[in-house]
């Protein structure tokens, strides 16, 4: 395996998260066109706010939200690869710390990646 250089990183790292910006954008492009396709009746009353169903709010309901083929579902797992997308990064950047050798920056990363694990399934 060759080693993991600076340069090598960065140019994965930048065709991860153009990967990942383009995955969640026709995922969420997707969604949108179901939810046109199938959006019949009274027009929404937009003055007032009304938030997304509860399902709709942690990963796994939005997990079994996809299987009905529901487009709210599709278009929150859009919004959930985006955000997966930086957290490659910071997992990707750990592992390549971890690859160089270098402790400290593997450490750093791990902690960050892990405080981003914890808001994603236990944040309010």
């Amino acid at each position: 395996m060759s080693k993991m250089t600076d340069l090598k990183m960065e140019i994965a790292i930048g065709y991860m998260l153009r990967i990942g910006v383009l995955t969640a954008a026709a995922v969420v492009f997707t969604g949108g066109v179901l939810y046109l396709a199938h959006a019949h009746g009274p027009m929404p009353d937009y003055k007032v706010f009304h938030g997304v169903a509860a399902q709709l709010k942690s990963p796994k309901g939005i997990i079994e939200g996809l299987a009905s083929g529901d487009s709210h579902s599709i278009i929150q797992f859009g919004l959930l690869l985006l955000i997966a997308t930086p957290i490659g990064r910071v997992l990707f950047a750990a592992v390549a710390f971890a690859m160089e050798k270098d402790k400290m920056y593997t450490i750093v990363s791990l902690i960050v990646f892990a405080v981003l694990m914890y808001s994603l399934f236990h944040g309010q």
